[in-house]
C-alpha cells in the first residue's frame, strides 16, 4: 500500500527528487552485466563497462569511445579484468563526488591504493601510454621539481598536490614544446610547429575549425612566424573559454543586431571580470579566429561558436566521423527511427483515450451549455430553463440521466484528431519561433502559434460539433413538439452533406483561434513561471490541472460570444424561429432581439467544462502511461540528454556522473593524447576499432 500511495502522490503532486542512486546503479549495471556460470555473480568486462558509461549514441570524435577503458582500470579495484556490482557501486559513488574528475585520475595512478602517488610508479604509467613520436617532456626540469622534488629528493604526492600539478601541466607542456622548436632561441616558431604543439596538447578540448586554422595565428602581426607571446595569449584564451563565452553572451544580448566589436568585448569583460583582464593580443586572437569567415568588424554568437564550442564539426571531419562510426551507429539510428514512429503511435493512442475520458467526464456540462446558448428569450414561451442548474434538472427529469450524454459519441470520436492536430501545430509553430540557443520565445509568437493551432483544428471539430449540437438539442425538441422523430448521427451527416457539415465554420474559427491563442501561452507561462516546471522538476496532475483550469477560464469566457453565434448557426431552426443567414446576421439579430447579455449565455458552464476537461485528460494520460508503458521502454536510468552537447554552445543535459567521466578523460589527456590507446606491434598505428570510431592501418 505504501508503494501505491507514493505513486499516487507522485502523479498528483509531481516530484523534484532524482531516483534513488542505488537503484540507478544496479539498473545500469544489470543492463550490461554478464553472469559468471561458475559463481553465479554478475560482472562487467571492459567492453560492457564502456557500453555502460559511454552510450553509442554520443559523439566521440574528440575523446574516443575506447579511451573510456581508462575508467575501467579505475573501477576494477582488484585488477581482475572484471568489475563486480560492488566495484560498480564504488565507482558510481566516486563520480558523484564534487571533485570526481581529479580523484578518478588520482586513483588511476595510485597503483598500490595507498592514498599517495609515488613518482616512479606515475612515470612508468605515463611512459607506457605516451606516444612514441610525441613531443618530449622533461620531468627533471624546474617546473616538475617544484611539485615532486629533484631527482635525488623525490617525494610522494598527496591527492591535492597531484591535482594541482595536473592543473598546470598543459601550460608547461606547451612551454617545453615551444623551446623544443625554437632552436635558435629567437622566441619564434613556424606556424606548422605551433599547430603540432596545440594538436598534441589540446586537440581534445578544441573545435575542428580552430585546430585546422591554427597556422593563421601568424597573421595577427607582421611577419610569418609565431612568437611565444602569441602562444601564451592563445593558451590564456582557451583556458578561459567558459568566461569568454559568458562575456560574449552578455555583450551580444545587449547589442541591437546581436553582433559585437572587439571594443564591445573588452568593455563587457571590464564589467564582468574582477581578477582577470584580457590583453589586447588575447582579444585580437579571439576575434581573428572567430572572424575568419567574416570580413566585418562585428561578429555574432554563431561566429564565436566555431571557436568556443569544442563539439563544432567541420563538414570534412563530420563526414569522416560518420563513415568511421557507421558500424556503431547504423543499427542504433535505424532502431531509433522505428522507435520514434512506434512511440508516436503509442502516445497518440494514449492521448486519444485520455482525451475521450476528459471529454466524457465534462460532457453533461457541455450539453447544458449548448442548450442554454440555444435558448431564445425573445419569443413568449421559449424560455425553458431559468439557469444552468435548472436546465440540468429538467434534462434529467424529462430525458433521464442518459439525456445528459445525448450526442456524446461524435464528441468522443472527434477528440483524437482535434487534440492531435492542435498540439502538433502549436508545438511545430512554437519550434520555428523558439531561439534554439536559449529556448526563449517572444510572447507574440506564442500567441500566433496558439492561434494557428486553433485554426487548424476547425477542419475536424466543426463537422463533429454540428452533429453533436443537433443531437444535444433534439431531446428538448422531442418534448416540446409531439411526433418529432429522433435522428441518429449518421442521418444528420447524410442530411447535411459535406457543405452542411461546415456550416458555422467561420464562427468556429472565430471561437477556436482566440481560444487557443489565449490558452496555450497562458498555460505554458503558468507551468513555468508559477509552478516552476523545469527539466529537473516535473509537475503533478494537481499542478497541471490547476494551471489548465486557470488558463482555461479567460480563454473560455472571453470567446463565449463566438461560441453562442456558432451554436445558433449550427442548430437546426425550429418552426417560427429566426433563421440566421450568416455570421454577421446572427450577431446583429441576437444583439437586437436579446441584448448584449445573450452573447454570454452558457459562459459559466463553458468555464466549468473547459477547465476540468484538460485536467481529466492529463490525469487519464498519466494513469494510462503507468498502466500501459511502451513495450521495452521502462523509465530510463542513464543519460537523459547529450553528454557532449551538440553544436551551438548548448548546455550538456546528462547527469553529472556522466559529465565527470568525460571531464576526467579531458584532464588525463592533458598528459598525453595517447592515453587509453592500446599498444600495437611495430609498423601499425591504432586509430580505433573498425566500424566503431576508426580503423587500424599500416603506418
Amino acid at each position: 500500500m505504501a508503494t501505491v500511495k507514493d505513486q499516487v502522490g507522485e502523479v498528483l503532486l509531481g516530484t523534484t527528487e532524482e531516483p534513488q542512486l542505488s537503484h540507478l546503479m544496479r539498473s545500469a549495471f544489470m543492463r550490461h552485466a554478464t553472469k559468471d556460470q561458475e559463481t553465479g555473480q554478475y560482472y562487467l568486462d571492459e567492453e560492457s563497462f564502456i557500453d555502460a558509461v559511454a552510450p553509442e549514441s554520443e559523439d566521440y570524435h574528440k575523446i574516443k569511445r575506447f579511451q573510456y577503458g581508462i575508467l575501467f582500470q579505475v573501477a576494477d579495484r582488484e585488477r581482475k579484468g572484471r568489475v563486480s556490482l560492488q566495484d560498480w557501486s564504488v565507482f558510481q559513488n566516486l563520480l558523484a563526488k564534487p571533485d570526481a574528475e581529479y580523484e578518478v585520475i588520482f586513483r588511476f595512478f595510485d597503483k598500490n591504493r595507498t592514498g599517495y602517488i609515488d613518482f616512479e610508479d606515475f612515470y612508468e604509467i605515463w611512459k607506457a601510454h605516451k606516444g612514441e613520436d610525441n613531443l618530449p617532456f622533461n620531468w627533471n626540469g624546474e617546473w616538475a621539481t617544484l611539485y615532486i622534488g629533484s631527482k635525488e629528493k623525490r617525494h610522494t604526492m598527496t591527492y591535492p598536490q597531484f591535482a594541482q600539478m595536473l592543473r598546470g601541466l598543459q601550460g608547461e607542456r606547451v612551454r617545453q614544446a615551444f623551446l623544443y622548436f625554437d632552436k635558435n632561441k629567437d622566441g619564434f616558431i613556424e606556424p606548422e610547429e605551433f599547430q603540432r604543439i596545440i594538436n598534441e596538447t589540446a586537440a581534445h578540448k578544441l573545435s575542428d575549425y580552430l585546430l585546422e586554422n591554427l597556422p593563421t595565428l601568424c597573421n595577427i602581426s607582421a611577419g610569418t612566424k609565431i612568437s611565444y607571446a602569441n602562444v601564451r595569449a592563445f593558451q590564456n584564451m582557451i583556458q578561459q573559454m567558459d568566461m569568454v563565452e559568458l562575456i560574449i553572451r552578455n555583450a551580444t544580448s545587449k547589442s541591437v543586431d546581436g553582433k559585437i566589436t572587439r571594443a564591445d568585448f573588452l568593455n563587457e569583460a571590464a564589467r564582468i571580470s574582477r581578477f582577470n583582464l584580457y590583453t589586447p593580443m588575447e582579444a585580437d586572437i579571439l576575434f581573428h579566429f572567430a572572424g575568419l569567415n567574416d570580413t566585418s568588424d562585428k561578429l555574432g554568437l554563431k561566429d564565436f561558436a566555431r571557436v568556443l564550442d569544442p563539439s563544432w564539426h567541420t563538414y570534412h571531419s563530420a563526414g569522416l566521423s560518420n563513415v568511421s562510426d557507421a558500424g556503431a551507429k547504423a543499427f542504433t539510428a535505424t532502431k531509433s527511427i522505428l522507435n520514434d514512429v512506434l512511440e508516436s503511435v503509442h502516445h497518440f493512442a494514449l492521448g486519444s483515450l485520455a482525451g475521450a475520458f476528459g471529454a466524457f467526464m465534462v460532457y453533461p456540462i457541455d450539453l447544458v451549455k449548448t442548450r442554454m446558448q440555444n435558448q431564445r428569450s425573445s419569443a413568449v414561451g421559449q424560455v425553458l430553463y431559468k439557469n444552468s442548474i435548472d436546465c440540468a434538472k429538467k434534462v434529467i427529469r424529462n430525458e433521464g440521466f442518459k439525456g445528459l450524454y445525448s450526442g456524446v459519441l461524435p464528441q468522443l470520436v472527434g477528440v483524437a484528431p482535434e487534440k492531435a492536430i492542435k498540439l502538433t501545430v502549436n508545438d511545430l509553430v512554437r519550434g520555428k519561433f523558439t531561439d534554439k540557443s536559449t529556448g526563449n520565445i517572444w510572447w507574440g509568437a506564442e500567441v500566433f502559434a496558439g492561434g494557428m493551432a486553433g485554426g487548424c483544428q476547425v477542419v475536424f471539430t466543426n463537422p463533429l460539433e454540428i452533429v453533436k449540437i443537433r443531437l444535444q438539442v433534439q431531446g428538448e425538441v422531442a418534448k416540446s413538439v409531439d411526433g418529432t422523430p429522433r435522428r441518429s448521427a449518421m442521418w444528420i451527416v447524410r442530411n447535411l452533406g459535406l457543405m452542411g457539415l461546415y456550416k458555422g465554420a467561420s464562427a468556429c474559427l472565430l471561437r477556436d483561434v482566440p481560444f487557443s491563442a489565449i490558452y496555450f501561452p497562458t498555460y505554458s507561462h503558468l507551468k513555468r513561471d508559477w509552478f516552476g516546471e523545469s527539466p529537473q522538476k516535473s509537475l503533478g496532475v494537481l499542478q497541471m490541472l490547476t494551471a489548465g483550469a486557470i488558463a482555461g477560464m479567460p480563454a473560455a469566457y472571453l470567446t463565449t460570444p463566438c461560441d453562442v453565434i456558432k451554436t445558433r448557426l449550427q442548430v437546426e431552426a425550429r418552426k417560427g424561429e429566426q433563421v440566421y443567414s450568416g455570421l454577421r446576421h446572427a450577431a446583429s439579430t441576437i444583439w437586437k432581439e436579446e441584448g448584449f447579455r445573450a452573447f454570454f449565455k452558457g459562459g459559466p458552464a463553458r468555464i466549468m467544462r473547459s477547465s476540468p476537461q484538460f485536467g481529466f485528460t492529463l490525469a487519464g494520460y498519466e494513469v494510462l502511461q503507468r498502466a500501459f508503458p511502451m513495450p521495452g521502454h521502462g523509465k530510463e536510468e542513464g543519460p537523459v540528454g547529450s553528454v557532449e552537447p551538440g553544436v551551438g554552445l548548448a548546455e550538456a543535459k546528462a547527469p553529472l556522473p556522466y559529465l565527470r567521466s568525460r571531464n576526467a578523460l579531458k584532464v588525463i589527456l592533458d598528459l598525453d593524447e595517447n592515453f587509453g590507446r592500446p599498444r600495437l606491434p611495430a609498423g601499425k598505428q591504432f586509430t580505433g576499432v573498425p566500424g566503431f570510431g576508426g580503423k587500424s592501418q599500416l603506418s
